[in-house]
């Protein structure tokens, strides 16, 4: 029999042929058995070690997770929730056959609802390419505004669509309401509503846009080189100095900035095409254009190469 010797403190399991030898685990069989005459010393023995099965249905794939999915500090309740398995016994039945245990709904309608909410504001700032950071700030600007039903009879993708705005201005990346719009089912005018009333609601403000915030989005996604943008930003900012653009949109006169910088440079635009990108209509870009043109002259940078000249610009 296996010998058990007690030490200074805790018991130890010991092969009693061979009490030196270092006794090996088999952790399938929960054996411990001698490597010298091959006794099995003690049986049954608990695994103390971690255990790290798969719950996934990839079986490639390592699961290392032992506490469910992760908590979300969004939602209430910590996302702490007791499922009840079906009862099989008698004892687990009324004289009606009806189940005595029942699971409550395992989410609230409030939670599901900000859940749908969340993967909206996802899904729209995955297809315009916006960082996690902006996302997450959406959220927080949702959940404060759903908390205080102060919009009630909006719908939530209203909402979303709204917060989701105000995040970009907040966190200093501005996108204009037709670029929202194009990501979202809502139309610009109920998203500018939302807008309005979130800022009330929350008593909070977002920093006036500038036509600088899209100067250099338009003009990559125009193809236009540094020295057009550099001139394009330089144009919109003497406009608005010399304040020959009252009442315009810095949409419009960033569009207008970058025609007239292109149509002096190698890289010429059309309306047309800074108008799709912009999101302007070409009568606007026009009319903002017709305003600067007089003071051509002035706008342009001094170190600023033209491959057309200022009075052979085109007048419109």
């Amino acid at each position: 029999e296996a010998t058990t010797s007690v030490g200074d403190s805790l018991p130890k399991v010991q092969c009693p042929n061979h009490p030196d030898a270092i006794l090996v685990e088999d952790y399938r069989a929960g054996d411990m058995i001698c490597p010298e005459c091959g006794l099995v010393v003690g049986d049954r023995v608990i695994d103390v070690g971690s255990e790290w099965r798969t719950f996934t249905n990839e079986k490639a794939t390592k699961d290392p997770s032992r506490v469910g999915d992760t908590q979300n500090p969004l939602l209430n309740g910590g996302d702490l929730t007791t499922m009840i398995s079906k009862g099989t016994g008698a004892a687990s039945f009324d004289e009606f056959g009806n189940s005595k245990y029942q699971n409550r709904r395992t989410m609230s309608s409030s939670d599901r609802a900000m859940l749908n909410a969340f993967k909206e504001i996802t899904t729209m700032a995955d297809r315009i390419n916006l960082p996690r950071n902006i996302i997450d700030r959406t959220n927080n600007l949702f959940k404060q505004v759903y908390e205080q039903k102060s919009l009630k009879g909006r719908s939530n993708d209203a909402i979303a669509s709204a917060c989701l705005y105000i995040a970009c201005r907040q966190e200093g990346v501005p996108r204009t309401f037709k670029e929202i719009c194009a990501v979202s089912r809502i139309s610009k005018k109920e998203i500018g509503r939302c807008f309005k009333l979130i800022l009330k609601a929350l008593e909070t403000s977002v920093d006036l846009i500038t036509t600088g915030d899209f100067m250099s989005r338009f003009c990559s996604n125009l193809g236009l080189p540094k020295q057009v943008q550099m001139a394009a930003t330089y144009i919109a900012r003497k406009a608005v100095e010399l304040d020959l653009v009252p009442g315009r949109s810095p949409i419009s006169v960033a569009a207008a900035a970058i025609y007239m910088a292109s149509q002096a440079s190698a890289e010429k635009k059309t309306q047309k095409e800074i108008g799709d990108i912009a999101g302007v209509a070409d009568v606007t870009i026009r009319q903002s254009y017709r305003l600067i043109y007089p003071r051509a002259a002035d706008l342009f940078p001094p170190d600023f190469k033209f491959d057309t000249p200022v009075d052979k610009l085109p007048q419109l």
